[in-house]
C-alpha cells in the first residue's frame, strides 16, 4: 500500500481566539512534514493557514499554496518556501487543490473553510470523487458543522449516507494517525469537475 502523497488542508485565514487553534495548526504542519506527506493549502501566510504552512516548511515538508490573484493583498502569500500557484478564481483554486491532493483535512475556520468543506462534501455526494475527508475537531469546533449536516439529514434534504463521506477526529494526533492508514488515491492529479 503506497502512502498518501499530498493532503489539502482547509483552515482559517484568522488565528481564532484560543491559542489551541494555532498550536493544532502548527502540529499538523509539522506532523505532515515528519510523515513525508505534502501539504496543499490556500497559499496565505496569515492565520491558521500560515501557521500550518510555516510548520510544514520548517519541518522540511513539501508545501504547495494555491491562491486566486485577487486575494494576494488580503491573505499575504506565504513566502518562506514551497510553491505558490496563482489561479484566476476561487473555483479554480478549489479545483486545483482537489487535483493535487489525495485527501482533505478540515481544521477550524470561518466562512471560507465552511465553503471549502461543504463543497468537497458535495462533490463526494455527487460521486465526483471518493477521497477521504477528515474533520479535525479542536475544542469542539466540529460540533456545529456536524449538527448542520445532521439537520439536513433529519429534514430529508440529505441522505443518511452522507455520514459515511467524512470522519470527525478529535485532535491532530488522531488525524495524523488516520492519514498514515490511508492509501494514496488513484484519483490524485485527475478531476471530473
Amino acid at each position: 500500500m503506497s502512502k498518501l502523497n499530498s493532503v489539502a488542508v482547509f483552515c482559517g485565514s484568522a488565528a481564532g481566539n484560543d491559542p489551541a487553534y494555532g498550536a493544532a495548526a502548527t502540529a499538523l504542519g509539522a506532523g505532515l512534514a515528519a510523515d513525508g506527506i505534502g501539504l496543499v493549502y490556500g497559499g496565505g501566510g496569515i492565520g491558521l493557514m500560515g501557521m500550518v504552512a510555516h510548520a510544514a516548511h520548517q519541518g522540511g515538508g513539501r508545501v504547495v499554496g494555491v491562491m486566486p490573484e485577487f486575494l494576494k493583498q488580503r491573505e499575504l502569500p506565504q513566502l518562506d518556501g514551497g510553491e505558490l500557484i496563482i489561479t484566476d478564481s476561487m473555483h479554480s483554486r478549489k479545483n486545483r487543490m482537489f487535483a493535487l491532493s489525495d485527501a482533505f483535512v478540515i481544521m477550524p475556520g470561518g466562512l471560507g473553510t465552511l465553503d471549502e468543506m461543504f463543497e468537497i462534501l458535495t462533490w463526494r455526494q455527487l460521486g465526483l470523487h471518493s477521497k477521504p475527508i477528515l474533520i479535525c475537531d479542536i475544542l469542539g469546533s466540529a460540533r456545529a458543522w456536524v449538527a448542520t449536516i445532521e439537520a439536513a439529514v433529519a429534514a430529508g434534504f440529505a441522505k443518511p449516507e452522507i455520514r459515511g463521506y467524512y470522519e470527525v477526529l478529535s485532535g491532530v494526533p488522531a488525524v495524523l494517525a488516520r492519514l498514515r492508514q490511508l492509501p494514496a488515491s488513484p484519483e490524485a492529479g485527475t478531476t471530473r469537475l
